[in-house]
């Protein structure tokens, strides 16, 4: 027997759908919690609310896109240590959380691709070490 699907699914399906924080960049689903305000929700968490974006992360996001595109002309990519290093070159370490970030946020608006082994993926799956390159046009 064949279903029938309702008129009211596909409402339904962009009303749940998965939003992106707008601070770390990470995917997050409808709660329950928020089902009164769903369409103002931009943060995944208390603590993405209370970061978040600072002019140092307008700055990273800028460095990553100079340093892909440099790099992309030789046909590479860069690691989020270097722009940390670039920025921070004494205290890298401690930014490349911040760094990772940005570069969620970047892959969010397709302006870079966060690459594993050579291959695009999908930001929220990114596990490990990753490599940046500008999204191809």
């Amino acid at each position: 027997m064949m279903r029938v699907a309702s008129p009211h699914r596909s409402m339904t399906e962009r009303f749940l759908r998965d939003r992106t924080c707008t601070v770390c960049g990470r995917r997050f689903p409808w709660r329950r919690e928020w089902a009164r305000d769903w369409d103002s929700v931009r943060h995944c968490s208390d603590q993405c609310q209370r970061r978040g974006i600072s002019r140092f992360d307008v700055v990273i996001e800028e460095t990553i896109l100079d340093l892909a595109r440099d790099r992309a002309r030789f046909g590479s990519d860069i690691c989020p240590t270097e722009v940390a290093r670039f920025l921070e070159p004494e205290d890298w370490r401690t930014i490349t959380n911040a760094v990772r970030m940005a570069a969620r946020r970047l892959a969010d608006r397709n302006l870079v691709e966060i690459r594993q082994r050579g291959r695009a993926i999908d930001p929220a799956s990114a596990r490990g070490a990753i490599r940046l390159a500008p999204t191809r046009r």
